[in-house]
């Protein structure tokens, strides 16, 4: 997968994208703030066949898996779970 950046507007954050693929039904996808509380911003249940693309931003410091998945980054694949 190559990784392909747009130049970032105003206000918008040219963070790195990374996919998320559910390989069993259930899997959790959440991610981390990087305000003055590091604290859960969001997350997301996927079902059978449902694909997740995420993005770091300027608010996104990390992003985690739980349960199995594939999850394509641009430095290379991997799975969890």
């Amino acid at each position: 997968m190559e990784a392909t950046e747009a130049p970032a507007e105003p206000g918008r954050s040219g963070g790195r994208y990374i996919v998320v693929k559910e390989l069993e039904a259930g899997v959790l996808v959440m991610d981390v703030t990087r305000v003055r509380d590091t604290r859960s911003h969001h997350s997301e249940r996927l079902d059978a066949g449902e694909v997740l693309v995420a993005q770091f931003t300027e608010l996104t410091a990390v992003i985690k898996v739980r349960g199995r998945a594939e999850i394509l980054t641009e430095v290379g694949a991997l799975q969890s779970g």
